[in-house]
């Protein structure tokens, strides 16, 4: 399928590696020019010149932490005129309740609510002038059905998915459509801290505490970087027009739920 995107331009954050690396890879595979952002420039580099050796596209890294304001900064002027957003950061650590304090929930709320509500402030504006724009927040199933040991990201991104459930039906007349993807467990270095966490806590390996949660999913396997940048991409194409303020979910079924 094409996604009539060829030629567009997309800021890909947290883009070095894993579930964003996905999201840059397929964009580049469908035509698109890329900026990628991350904190470590050598992954980064790395990631880039393989994308370029592949896809034959532009690709600007800027390796800053999108977090921060400073980051923000350099990576939004480097960034230039772009056609695609891309919001990606990385989990909170997990924990229990009484593990949290106020500090913890500020510094989830910066990475994972304020940061892509301040990339989507500062690049919507000229979507919204030039008629077309595509955005895509990264989020997490617990969105969806919520995790009790990750309380930090349920709650940060549970604010995103409010704002964006009413700022992306402001923006829709204007060409600019914006959702949200909802990653389940992914092979990824997330999937590794978090099955860590279970093997340390159970005293079994981190090999059966894999087998133990693809176990739990109707796919048997885990989601890879592929499955989700395809997804990534079509909610970034011409095709998603009537596409507005929703919660896609990826998951291999492992939230049991009609809605």
């Amino acid at each position: 399928m094409d996604l009539g995107i060829r030629g567009k331009r997309a800021l890909v954050c947290a883009s070095s590696k894993g579930l964003g690396r996905g999201c840059a890879e397929a964009l580049a595979e469908a035509g698109v020019d890329l900026v990628l952002n991350a904190r470590g420039a050598e992954a980064l580099d790395a990631t880039a010149q393989a994308i370029r050796d592949r896809h034959q596209v532009q690709v600007t890294t800027v390796a800053a932490d999108i977090t921060s304001e400073d980051g923000r900064a350099r990576v939004l002027d480097a960034a230039g005129e772009i056609d695609i957003l891309v919001t990606n950061a990385g989990g909170p650590p997990p924990g229990m309740w009484q593990d949290w304090t106020r500090d913890d929930f500020i510094a989830a709320l910066d990475a994972n609510m304020l940061t892509p509500i301040a990339l989507m402030t500062a690049l919507m504006p000229p979507m919204i002038e030039r008629g077309w724009g595509r955005v895509v927040n990264i989020t997490s199933q617990s969105v969806k059905g919520p995790i009790a040991q990750l309380g930090l990201s349920n709650s940060a991104r549970a604010g995103l998915t409010g704002y964006v459930a009413g700022t992306a039906r402001q923006v829709a007349p204007h060409g600019v459509i914006v959702n949200n993807l909802l990653p389940g467990i992914h092979a990824t270095d997330r999937a590794d801290q978090l099955d860590g966490g279970v093997a340390e806590r159970e005293g079994i390996t981190l090999d059966e505490a894999r087998a133990r949660r693809r176990a739990t999913l109707p796919a048997r396997r885990y989601g890879s970087a592929e499955d989700f940048g395809a997804m990534c991409a079509f909610l970034c194409s011409q095709r998603v027009g009537f596409m507005v303020g929703q919660n896609v979910l990826l998951d291999g079924g492992g939230i049991n739920a009609t809605f």
